[in-house]
């Protein structure tokens, strides 16, 4: 084999290696834009969760109304 063929040879094979990784690259960024799509609404779907849930002092509060109706309750 010529030299140039060898050569030739070897620059076919890294090309195809290039568009090889060219490839992996983008499915790579089309996974991170996909999950980065889905931590963002699962992100949205927790603040909402937490705006809506009892702060400590609510919840405190509901525990001793509790405890309260339920001696009501074992008085009656």
């Amino acid at each position: 084999m010529s030299d140039t063929k060898l050569l030739q040879s070897i620059l076919d094979k890294v090309s195809s290696v290039d568009g090889k990784v060219d490839e992996v690259k983008e499915a790579v960024k089309e996974t991170k834009e996909s999950l980065t799509e889905r931590m963002n609404k699962l992100g949205l779907q927790l603040a909402e969760l937490s705006d809506d849930a009892p702060t400590i002092e609510e919840f405190d509060k509901l525990e001793k109304r509790v405890t309260k109706l339920e001696n009501q309750g074992s008085k009656n």
